[in-house]
């Protein structure tokens, strides 16, 4: 399942989804209804490319099974595969990344590397001119 999901073909099938959506998409608590369209659309797809996969790597795979599965088990597992496969069925995570998805596409990320500065320490440990200077064994 891991392969599947990280696979290049995978992660370009969400993005070109997100590319044809994002701007559908407000960051309000009110959702309007074509979110849902597009929600299913999306599940549609992803579920899709999943279930060929799988049934490539195991012919009697059954997708309804494996869902019913996940979601009987949902407190069972964990690990970041089974988190992903449990958003595909949560608006809410969906919605946050296509949001996330729109801020980047704006330009309106936060950009953390302002605040960070990256300065030497040197808590006990010597220059190289206190090596080179004061050393047993020096040449001066």
């Amino acid at each position: 399942m891991e392969d599947i999901i990280i696979d290049e073909r995978f992660r370009q099938l969400q993005t070109t989804f997100m590319e044809e959506h994002y701007r559908e998409f407000d960051d309000s608590e009110e959702n309007k209804f074509s979110y849902t369209d597009i929600f299913r659309a999306y599940n549609t797809l992803l579920e899709n490319f999943i279930q060929e996969s799988l049934i490539q790597r195991l012919p009697n795979f059954s997708m309804a099974d494996f869902i019913r599965q996940l979601q009987m088990r949902r407190d069972e597992l964990d690990g970041e595969v089974f988190e992903i496969l449990l958003s595909f069925s949560d608006f809410l995570a969906f919605k946050e990344a296509i949001l996330d998805f729109k801020s980047a596409k704006e330009g309106r990320t936060v950009d953390l590397s302002s605040g960070i500065s990256i300065t030497s320490s040197n808590h006990g440990v010597p220059s190289m001119d206190e090596l080179c200077n004061n050393s047993p064994g020096s040449f001066n």
